[in-house]
């Protein structure tokens, strides 16, 4: 059973960022809902914590993340700092672009 979703205040926040930025970096913890609003903008999505791709994207950035940064954008990174190269990645990536609205990415509060 899939739930509706209902707009939040902060959808309107990210989208401003996302206008003005080239990443956006959202922050808290565990089931506050990060995800679930980012969804509700990005072109595509990246969620390195799926067990069964988990080892293969770890793989990937370890040797060459630039290639889990293709993909419709804004490109939501989710749960990043499992592979904390991917950082460096897109700030090289929003520099090299140029472009807003390009990444947004998760950091999670334990």
């Amino acid at each position: 059973m899939s739930m509706d979703y209902l707009e939040r205040i902060e959808d309107e926040h990210l989208k401003e960022r996302l206008n003005a930025m080239g990443a956006v970096l959202i922050e808290g913890p565990k089931w506050c809902g990060k995800t679930t609003t980012a969804e509700q903008q990005a072109g595509s999505v990246l969620r390195l914590q799926d067990p069964d791709n988990r080892e293969d994207y770890l793989a990937t950035a370890a040797v060459k993340p630039s290639n889990l940064l293709t993909g419709e954008i804004p490109r939501l990174l989710d749960e990043w700092q499992d592979a904390p190269v991917l950082w460096d990645a897109v700030r090289t990536m929003c520099d090299k672009r140029g472009e807003s609205g390009q990444f947004i990415e998760f950091h999670l509060h334990i």
